[in-house]
């Protein structure tokens, strides 16, 4: 894995932690929705990166 995979792949392990832990409350409040949110748009960018990666890797191996 590249250096950007393990960027977006700790991401993704902080940003699972961070909601297992604000799970415990009942009500959220607006702080809580735009982290939701944030990390929402972190993993939608981390799956297009992966996606764009691998389309580039079949590209370099003469796949289309």
């Amino acid at each position: 894995m590249d250096k950007t995979g393990k960027s977006v792949m700790a991401m993704l392990v902080i940003s699972a932690l961070v909601l297992g832990m604000s799970g415990c409350k009942k009500e959220e409040g607006p702080a809580e929705k735009a982290g939701r949110a944030l990390d929402n748009a972190v993993n939608k960018a981390g799956q297009q990166m992966e996606k764009a990666g691998e389309a580039i890797q079949d590209a370099a191996k003469g796949k289309k």
